[in-house]
């Protein structure tokens, strides 16, 4: 149902628009790092949604590695990053992206999810939002393979 509500209100004109961003080794990687950053709390890196935030939105957002995305044109996909799609989960991106060119990268990228790589979804993981909890352990990690001694856990007090 979602997906017949997402194609109604989707403009015609938007399907007949031609990517202008080149498919360029680098315009690839600006799109995945920006992925990286920006989708894949919900869509995971690999497209798949399988993460907790896509997997508590309902309806759950589509595994964007299959025909039912993959088939949409370049416009479409361009229409549903700038403009998201009503009673969903999926945010319009339009007023945060710096131009509608991130948008444009953004397609590129999806259209490669099928053959992303190993070494592209470890090299994105450098690039996934992270918590406080996150940054403390991998300082704790950096610390400890370059030689620190790790500090004692502090006592905890108790207030009674």
């Amino acid at each position: 149902m979602a997906r017949k509500a997402r194609h109604m209100a989707l403009p015609s004109a938007a399907r007949t628009l031609a990517n202008p961003v080149a498919a360029s080794e680098e315009n690839l990687r600006d799109g995945r790092l920006h992925f990286a950053d920006h989708c894949a709390i919900c869509h995971g890196n690999d497209g798949s949604c399988d993460t907790m935030m896509g997997g508590g939105l309902y309806p759950k957002p589509p595994d964007l590695r299959l025909a039912d995305t993959q088939k949409l044109s370049d416009g479409e996909l361009f229409w549903i990053i700038e403009n998201g799609v009503r009673f969903t989960g999926m945010p319009a991106f339009s007023s945060r992206h710096s131009s509608q060119e991130d948008s444009w990268k953004l397609v590129l990228f999806i259209r490669h999810l099928p053959q992303l790589t190993t070494d592209e979804r470890i090299e994105m993981e450098q690039y996934n939002p992270k918590g406080p909890d996150d940054r403390e352990e991998e300082k704790k990690e950096d610390d400890f393979l370059n030689g620190a001694t790790p500090a004692p856990k502090p006592e905890s007090h108790h207030h009674h």
